[in-house]
């Protein structure tokens, strides 16, 4: 009988780490040692001064996602590793769009749609005008799809942001860990 891997999910990893040169690298020579492509990696500080946070998108089995948040772990600047698929973690990505001013002028089916978008404007020049709109990959995507024939000039979307669900979060953690609490 062969043994069946269990299937790959998305996977949204929660890395936090001290800020030191050359981490990110260590941390992405992990995922290419196990042949882990990331779909999408956003580094910034977190609630905690001195502590960043990774916001990392994968997929990856079950068995898989263990081990590498293990093998995370053992990275001396790596403080915690938390997973979660999208159902556990409330996420967002920021998405932008060029389109050509007079498009919009002449077109009130493009400022109809933008508004029901919620997109909000962010540049007016008079060659072009920039908009941005955050939300789930699907409605970007749709956005964008729906201003192709509106000739999208441009169009840049962020990384995830995801925020785990029932967590009370690795502030309070650390401080318990500190002896602040």
């Amino acid at each position: 009988m062969i043994k069946q891997d269990s299937p790959r999910k998305e996977y949204n990893l929660t890395i936090y780490t001290e800020n030191n040169v050359g981490l990110l690298s260590r941390i992405c020579l992990i995922f290419t040692r196990r042949q882990i492509n990331v779909e999408s990696l956003n580094a910034s500080p977190s609630e905690v001064e001195g502590i960043h946070r990774f916001n990392i998108l994968i997929y990856e089995t079950v068995q898989g996602m263990s081990k590498l948040a293990r093998h995370l772990e053992k990275l001396t600047e790596v403080l915690k590793v938390y997973y979660h698929t999208n159902e556990n973690v409330i996420w967002q990505e920021l998405a932008m769009y060029k389109v050509a001013t007079n498009v919009i002028e002449e077109h009130v089916d493009v400022e109809r749609l933008l508004r029901r978008y919620g997109a909000r404007t962010v540049a007016i020049r008079k060659e072009y005008t920039v908009f941005e709109v955050s939300g789930q990959r699907g409605e970007t995507d749709e956005l964008t799809s729906v201003l192709q024939p509106y000739g999208l000039i441009e169009f840049v979307r962020s990384a995830r942001l995801a925020i785990i669900k029932d967590s009370e979060g690795f502030n309070r953690k650390l401080r318990e860990f500190d002896g602040i609490v």
